[in-house]
């Protein structure tokens, strides 16, 4: 049975996947000269640049990008497209397809499901204790999802990796290390793609693991729209950048699948990305305000 409420379950119906199985290109496709990221499962039919949103992230003191996929009119909406198209960590954002390939592959039995941190002492409190991914995704706690990746091994990670099209399907020889240690990357227009297909349910895999994934990724609902999200931080000595990504599913059936990443130079920016990605869901009349 579903887990989340039947307003928001998106299904893509037939003539639309083939629409959009047969139109357009990828954003990627051209930048990078092949037709791998063109992702025939979530193509764009148009780029509009909104250089008037820039504003927002000037009034936030942040530099960054903004990438907004719509599922209506198969538009990629853009602030800074060159960034847009540029490849990160994607930190904690990865916990999302972690969930999905450890539930896919049975490596976690559901979202309930206790899992052991390890032990040891950490510097959020809150990673000191074990628990199931439902409040692991919650906390973003990292010594859980290391579990995780361990559980799933590195060369079943590598083959769902690649049945995702994840980013640059890279993750070098540490399977607990690679989301953040700067091997696997993924940009930006990427990630809206991605998560386009899960909020469709669409992903080559079960539905069992998509909807639980909708499930521990929610974060608010309405009786017009559902909003589902993560965070992530990436750390390097002399960079760190914040990313918030996710999709707001609307009552009607239609979703906007979105990525937010911006440069950090503090903890005061951490609190930032939230607001200014909510900021530009309402300025562009996805979410209230």
């Amino acid at each position: 049975m579903p887990f989340v409420p039947a307003p928001f379950i998106v299904r893509t119906p037939r003539p639309r996947r083939t629409f959009l199985a047969r139109s357009g290109c990828g954003l990627l496709a051209a930048a990078l000269g092949t037709a791998r990221f063109a992702d025939a499962a979530t193509p764009v039919a148009h780029i509009e640049e909104r250089p008037d949103l820039a504003r927002y992230f000037k009034e936030a003191g942040v530099r960054g990008t903004w990438v907004v996929l719509d599922s209506a009119t198969a538009k990629l909406t853009v602030v800074d497209r060159q960034r847009a198209e540029k490849r990160y960590s994607p930190a904690s954002t990865f916990k999302i397809p972690n969930s999905l390939i450890a539930l896919e592959t049975g490596a976690v039995k559901d979202i309930d499901e206790i899992l052991p941190y390890g032990g040891g002492t950490y510097k959020r409190k809150e990673w000191e204790r074990d628990m199931n991914l439902r409040d692991a995704i919650r906390v973003s706690h990292l010594p859980i999802y290391r579990e995780v990746a361990r559980r799933i091994g590195l060369a079943r990670m590598n083959e769902w990796i690649a049945k995702l099209h994840y980013g640059n399907e890279t993750l070098g020889t540490e399977v607990d290390q690679f989301w953040v240690n700067d091997k696997l990357r993924i940009s930006a227009a990427e990630q809206v793609r991605f998560l386009m297909r899960l909020a469709q349910r669409s992903l080559p895999m079960s539905m069992r693991a998509q909807d639980m994934v909708h499930e521990i990724t929610l974060l608010e609902k309405t009786p017009t729209q559902a909003l589902h999200g993560k965070t992530g931080w990436y750390e390097s000595p002399g960079f760190s950048l914040g990313w918030w990504v996710g999709w707001v599913a609307q009552a009607n059936g239609s979703v906007q699948s979105f990525a937010l990443n911006i440069d950090m130079h503090g903890e005061a920016d951490v609190a930032r990305r939230i607001p200014l990605g909510r900021m530009l869901l309402a300025r562009m009349n996805i979410l209230a305000a």
